[in-house]
């Protein structure tokens, strides 16, 4: 099995997806008060969770760390 191989179901894939968006509301909230640098890390976490929901990929599942969904 490569490394870049889908390694999610469809469940893990949701979950993802609402952490992403989670993750870009408060990116949101943190430049409206203005700590931006944390809204730029938050920003691209969000990116990178969105990312993997949307290949089905986890970077912990590849390697080989064991997630509940």
């Amino acid at each position: 099995m490569s490394f870049w191989s889908a390694n999610i179901e469809r469940r893990g894939r949701i979950a993802r997806g609402i952490t992403a968006l989670v993750m870009f509301a408060a990116a949101f909230i943190f430049h409206r008060h203005g700590i931006a640098w944390c809204a730029w890390l938050l920003a691209f976490t969000g990116a990178f969770t969105l990312y993997e929901a949307l290949r089905g990929w986890c970077v912990l599942r590849a390697c080989k760390i064991k997630t509940p969904l």
